[in-house]
């Protein structure tokens, strides 16, 4: 005759998770903050869903999430719980690449805007082959700030003042910015030595973002100029697009000097004046809670920082 305590050590596991389902489906609800996205991903109902957390809920004996009038919250032991499962997904779901493609690698999604992996990541990827090998990089290129409830990130980069509730900030570096243009546009203007002269010079913009990159007028005005109304040479959608025309001898650009550094070293963009202002924001790379900070992700730190 079995005793209780044989039948609870051959459950293994089951005696302490007694649903495996459950967890999955906390774990969504978390990362989204809703139940509807949620059932959405996961493909199957809102009311399967809710089952499954108030089952979770009523094994623990605690409360997971707070029932708002428009939401839902993550308690104290939910986000502990949630810290939990989202590391150890994320260490299952690595393994399982590993494994699936034969591959002693390790795949980082590292998730940038454009700008940031075309002028900053691009020119670097041969350094980061070097240095680290065993590091394979898939770049997740957005068109703004990337949002960490994307389970397929790994690590995102930031431009802002690095607090965010949904990762650990590692700041990479801070930035100056200063006008820049093509030697052949240099060579056929005089050079302007004063903000007067920046105002009527052939003027390359690109439209203000919510990472809260500058425009000519506010660089002017945080220099305490006063800009009339700007004649731009070339306005664009994207900072690379601007920085494509400048290169092209079309005009002045804002140059984000971590961003250009590459361009400036090789000659062929130039620095045009001292002036230049420094933002209150950095770059920073986010870890996402539920991982570990490790001697990986420092290594992609100082790559990124050289």
């Amino acid at each position: 005759m079995k005793t209780q305590e044989n039948s609870d050590t051959h459950k293994g596991y089951r005696r302490i998770i007694p649903s495996m389902t459950a967890l999955l489906e906390f774990e969504a609800v978390a990362r989204h903050s809703s139940v509807t996205l949620a059932a959405r991903e996961l493909g199957v109902t809102q009311a399967a869903v809710s089952k499954q957390i108030r089952q979770l809920e009523e094994n623990l004996g605690v409360q997971l999430f707070q029932r708002l009038h428009r939401g839902i919250r993550l308690t104290s032991e939910g986000q502990a719980m949630f810290a939990v499962m989202s590391e150890s997904l994320q260490k299952i779901a690595a393994m399982f690449d590993r494994l699936s493609e034969g591959s002693s690698e390790q795949e980082l999604v590292l998730s940038t805007t454009a700008t940031f992996s075309q002028l900053r990541v691009m020119p670097r990827l041969s350094n980061l082959r070097a240095a680290m090998p065993h590091v394979r990089l898939r770049l997740a290129t957005q068109m703004f700030t990337g949002d960490l409830r994307n389970h397929d990130i790994d690590l995102l980069v930031r431009y802002g003042n690095g607090r965010w509730e949904d990762g650990t900030a590692l700041q990479l570096f801070e930035e100056e910015v200063f006008p820049v243009c093509s030697p052949a546009w240099l060579a056929r203007n005089s050079m302007p030595d004063s903000l007067e002269a920046l105002y009527n010079a052939d003027l390359l913009d690109a439209d203000a973002t919510t990472e809260g990159w500058m425009t000519w007028p506010t660089w002017f005005r945080a220099l305490g100029g006063n800009p009339p109304k700007l004649d731009y040479g070339l306005r664009c959608h994207l900072y690379t697009d601007t920085i494509q025309a400048a290169l092209h001898g079309h005009g002045v650009a804002l140059g984000w000097g971590r961003m250009l550094d590459h361009l400036l070293a090789s000659g062929e963009l130039v620095r045009l004046t001292d002036l230049a202002v420094k933002p209150r924001e950095a770059y920073y790379l986010v870890v996402p809670h539920g991982r570990d900070t490790t001697a990986t992700v420092l290594g992609l730190v100082e790559w990124l920082r050289s």
